[in-house]
């Protein structure tokens, strides 16, 4: 129980921050026409964290730290889908009412986009498998299990409370004014990592 207990607090306070990937899974549960609509980009989402803590608890994670020019081709991807995830989340315009033919992200864009924030971004990568992948060495067998169980559990409960929490949101506006700016204001940060990504490339990150 303490092991569960542990992965828990650890995941949790891996995934609260604001990030990208929260971003990109709450404008989802936003902008679709039906909560079921949005749950590629959730699940994608929760299904690529859950690869990285098993990749951490494996202990495979170094290999990302280790070989420049996987590191390097992560960093360029990132910088690419991200330019054009904003881009996208820039043009999308939610309209008023609640009419159910409304557009929004294809399933295709949905897990493009969130595979491309869940495993682009090295820095991120490296943050939770490293952290999570520390973590476990001390655990064995049984609570090694357990803590792996609830890191993935947490990740998985987040990112569908993301998405109810962004239908929740589209409920409320029925103007669709408020959406808009949540839109706007994700694309800015989706190119500010965009950017910050490009920095660290050239060697100019504060990091």
């Amino acid at each position: 129980m303490q092991a569960f207990i542990h992965g828990a607090v650890l995941a949790f306070g891996l995934i609260l921050p604001l990030g990208v990937q929260n971003i990109f899974v709450f404008t989802q549960g936003a902008e679709q026409p039906a909560l079921r609509k949005a749950l590629p980009a959730a699940i994608t989402a929760a299904v690529s964290d859950t690869l990285l803590i098993l990749l951490a608890v494996l202990g495979l994670s170094v290999i990302v730290g280790e070989v420049e020019w996987l590191r390097i081709t992560l960093i360029c991807g990132g910088i690419v889908f991200l330019g054009y995830m904003g881009y996208s989340l820039w043009r999308t315009k939610p309209e008023a009412g609640h009419s159910p033919n409304r557009g929004g992200l294809s399933v295709k864009e949905q897990i493009l986009f969130a595979l491309s924030v869940s495993l682009l971004n090295p820095h991120a990568i490296l943050d939770t498998i490293g952290v999570i992948g520390t973590s476990a060495l001390r655990y064995t067998a049984a609570d090694k299990l357990g803590f792996t169980a609830a890191c993935i559990l947490v990740s998985w409960c987040w990112f569908l409370a993301l998405t109810i929490a962004g239908r929740l949101l589209k409920q409320l506006d029925g103007t669709g004014r408020i959406l808009v700016i949540i839109n706007k204001c994700s694309a800015v940060f989706v190119w500010l990592t965009a950017v910050w990504l490009l920095l660290d490339l050239m060697g100019w990150s504060p990091s």
